[in-house]
């Protein structure tokens, strides 16, 4: 990869981690339970993210946003998030010429069952006790769907414009 387009991959997932911090902090952010935990949709900026950005690019962007909005609102879900937000963009793909693809469309499921499986199980560890099951899975199963049902809309928007075409050449000159 060229050093002018490793910077333009850097700068792009500089944006975008600063998309996922005011969209899981600020924007539809619903506290649930006593936990500290709450629901948002900043995980579709986060598919968005492994969708357009080679792969490092876009672990760095989601733990990035997603660690400063946990540490901006609770901070103790931090480490977690951080190992669990890595996990979650792995299973999409930037190759390609659109956003929405069969494999990313698929993804979403399974980044949805990392997000469930992965915050059920620092909870217990955070807070030593497995019964708060319903409320966390519940939570993180809302969070995990409308952040996929969001994810394929804005992505089947942005493929209308073709976004990553647009991109690529204006990041080009």
């Amino acid at each position: 990869m060229r050093a002018q387009t490793k910077l333009q991959s850097l700068v792009t997932a500089a944006i975008l981690a600063a998309a996922i911090t005011i969209m899981t902090a600020f924007l539809f952010h619903v506290p649930i339970g006593a936990t500290g935990g709450y629901v948002h949709f900043g995980d579709a900026l986060i598919y968005l993210s492994a969708a357009l950005l080679p792969a490092p690019y876009a672990v760095g962007a989601a733990v990035v946003g997603a660690g400063l909005a946990d540490l901006l609102t609770a901070p103790m879900w931090m480490p977690a998030t951080v190992v669990i937000k890595s996990l979650v963009v792995l299973p999409f793909s930037s190759r390609g010429e659109r956003l929405l693809t069969r494999r990313n469309a698929a993804a979403t499921l399974l980044a949805g069952a990392i997000t469930v499986v992965g915050y059920y199980l620092a909870e217990g560890l955070l807070f030593g006790g497995w019964a708060a099951f319903l409320m966390s899975v519940t939570g993180n199963l809302v969070q995990a769907v409308g952040s996929a049902v969001l994810f394929l809309a804005l992505a089947g928007v942005l493929d209308r414009v073709d976004l990553k075409q647009r991109l690529y050449v204006l990041l080009q000159h």
